[in-house]
């Protein structure tokens, strides 16, 4: 007797799996929401030169809560880049075609990126338009740079990406804080890139309840146990942090 290999017999290819799974389906009849977007609607903004976890580090988190709708958006639909130009993901949406959403995220990018978005008028206002009705409005990366340039952040307290952090705080009222994400009001900063996964995780938390969290935290198994101790810009060296700036640049468009 032959055995099909599709993702669902991998997940449950054991007899023991296969029980729970059974068990787990009749308790997911009784309590589950359906993925019909009677949950959060949200909006993960893309720009030319975009760095690529951290839309996709979210999205993998908060497209698991119940219900959820995310959307990768755009100021026009189609391919969108990222910083190396090797990846583009799709935006299924144009910033014209969407005014309300409950939760926006804003990535970060290169230089060349958050510069591009951070002057870009239209984009702004757009921001700021879908700021006033959300129920949480975030960032990753040099994307608070870019909520920052809307004027979202003023007076309040962020983070960003490590080697962005005194530009933040030096051009707009902002204070910041070197931590992995930080809440202030209904706006949440992520640090660099892998950071948003972190936030996204919190956030859904705040969207569901830590239950929920968890679990998907769980089903995506993230459970990080890098190779090296060497993540934490306040513990590296000059010498460390200069070198991880010049791959950055090198790798990008």
């Amino acid at each position: 007797m032959r055995h099909s290999t599709t993702r669902r017999n991998v997940l449950r290819g054991s007899a023991a799996t296969v029980a729970l799974a059974a068990t787990a389906a009749t308790a997911t009849e009784a309590h589950a929401v359906p993925r019909d977007g009677t949950g959060p609607n949200i909006g993960i903004l893309l720009y030319d030169g975009y760095s690529l976890l951290d839309p996709t580090g979210p999205a993998e988190v908060l497209s698991r809560l119940p219900g959820a709708t995310v959307t990768m958006i755009a100021a026009k639909r189609g391919a969108v880049r990222t910083d190396t130009g090797d990846v583009a993901l799709v935006a299924e949406q144009s910033i014209d075609e969407v005014d309300r959403l409950d939760v926006l995220l804003v990535p970060g990018a290169g230089n060349r990126g958050t510069v591009a978005a951070m002057n870009d008028k239209t984009l702004l206002r757009w921001i700021r338009r879908i700021h006033r009705h959300s129920r949480w409005t975030t960032s990753v990366c040099t994307g608070s740079i870019v909520l920052a340039a809307a004027g979202l952040l003023d007076g309040r307290r962020a983070t960003t990406y490590w080697a962005s952090a005194e530009y933040l705080q030096s051009t707009f009222d902002v204070t910041y804080l070197p931590q992995r994400y930080v809440r202030s009001g209904k706006i949440i900063t992520a640090a660099g890139v892998s950071a948003g996964v972190d936030m996204a995780l919190h956030l859904a938390s705040l969207l569901s309840d830590d239950d929920t969290a968890k679990a998907i935290q769980l089903a995506v198994e993230y459970d990080p146990q890098p190779p090296f101790d060497s993540g934490n810009a306040a513990q590296a060296s000059p010498q460390l942090k200069e070198r991880a700036l010049r791959l950055l640049a090198a790798s990008q468009v």
